[in-house]
């Protein structure tokens, strides 16, 4: 085993930026970047600051479209059928934006990112079209139930598919493979939001049969901030007007696509986070990321049944790698999430998620190789130690 392999919980912690004094269960929210791939940041930027005028208009779209094959090659996607956005819900807001039509029906999950919900609500409301929420059993009980629960959704007017890989609030891992070829089958566009994907489990674009794909690289990638991007297959590029118009709305240069031009210059930016793409795959293969998050999906399951089970809760979907990858979600019985999110942090150095969805309440951790179990056991006691001090949350007989 190489020597990077050896290096315990704390090693591989002091590879990143993070405050020593908080324990970080929270890596889902905006990832965490490590100190080399932060200094391959500063290093763009500082050559960016060095000579702006040929950086932005010469030496920068070609370092650009390096990292963009390198992503490209890396998630199994045609680099001229992606482009960079700052994050997911970004690319959303192209895509409805455009492809909505009057009496069209998007169909999704109960289950999906707010911000995702309220954009599409708001291009559906403009173009007189309708969102449809379908309602997902949880706990789920397999991905066939899943998928016959979710198609009942479907209608005559159903045009579009808009449903996460990965949710935020759930932690859980959905059945898109199988929501594409079926979505393939009945002549309808699919849109996913990966935006928990890239870096956490195994992406091929090539292969899943989505029109529109979506991910962060800021999150499991473990790039700097503001780093995503937006696939979409050609036939569906030239419907794609920009969000910001600018010098690309009527570019000269022949040789580039309409969409590439269309949506990747649209005025001054610092592009510099795109750039790191190539640094942070390069990380991943010196510390030999993917074989050390193996274990990481292990101790998933372990302390999440644990966490589910002292909550007095069921875990949302059974304990197995076609739900769960490195995060974990337990419904928690509370009427005010956002104070008990500020005591653990505030009392205890926990920098955990508290979330509302719907009516429901979850409390959601990440785990990384720098995660130890021990830190879901003082979780866990915290927990306890508010349970018997305040009314923010309580324990059902089990």
């Amino acid at each position: 085993m190489a020597a990077n392999m050896k290096k315990n919980a704390k090693e591989i912690r002091d590879l990143f930026l993070l405050d020593d004094k908080i324990s970080f269960l929270n890596f889902g929210s905006f990832g965490a970047c490590p100190s080399v791939i932060f200094e391959d940041l500063i290093k763009w930027q500082r050559l960016l600051e060095k000579e702006p005028v040929r950086f932005i208009v010469e030496y920068g779209p070609k370092f650009l479209e390096e990292s963009k094959q390198a992503l490209g090659t890396y998630i199994g996607a045609n680099v001229s059928d992606l482009i960079f956005v700052p994050n997911p819900t970004f690319a959303i807001n192209i895509l409805a934006k455009n492809i909505l039509n009057p009496g069209d029906e998007v169909l999704t999950t109960n289950l999906e990112y707010g911000a995702m919900d309220y954009t599409w609500e708001y291009f559906c409301t403009k173009t007189g079209a309708s969102y449809k929420r379908q309602p997902i059993t949880l706990p789920l009980v397999s991905k066939e139930k899943f998928i016959e629960e979710f198609w009942k959704g479907v209608s005559d007017k159903t045009k579009i598919i808009f449903i996460s890989h990965i949710t935020s609030s759930t932690g859980l891992i959905f059945p898109v493979e199988e929501i594409c070829a079926e979505a393939k089958r009945r002549g309808l566009i699919t849109v996913v939001d990966g935006a928990h994907v890239p870096g956490h489990i195994p992406l091929n674009i090539s292969t899943l049969q989505a029109d529109f794909y979506t991910g962060a690289c800021h999150k499991w990638m473990m790039t700097p901030k503001g780093n995503s991007f937006l696939y979409v297959a050609k036939s569906f590029q030239p419907l794609l007007e920009p969000l910001v118009i600018s010098w690309g709305f009527k570019s000269t240069n022949t040789q580039a696509s309409q969409f590439q031009e269309y949506h990747q210059y649209n005025g001054t930016r610092d592009f510099s986070a795109y750039l790191t793409i190539p640094a942070a795959l390069d990380f991943r293969t010196e510390h030999h990321w993917d074989e050390l998050i193996k274990s990481c999906r292990g101790s998933v399951i372990k302390k999440g049944a644990e966490l589910s089970h002292f909550l007095g809760t069921k875990p949302l979907a059974p304990l197995t790698s076609d739900f769960y990858g490195q995060l974990y979600s337990a419904k928690i019985h509370t009427e005010n999430p956002e104070e008990l999110q500020r005591i653990l942090f505030t009392n205890y150095s926990i920098e955990i998620p508290v979330m509302r969805h719907g009516d429901d309440c979850y409390i959601r951790f990440s785990f990384q190789p720098f995660s130890q179990e021990k830190e879901i056991d003082a979780l866990i006691v915290a927990l306890e130690e508010i349970r018997q001090t305040t009314d923010l949350w309580f324990r059902p007989t089990l």
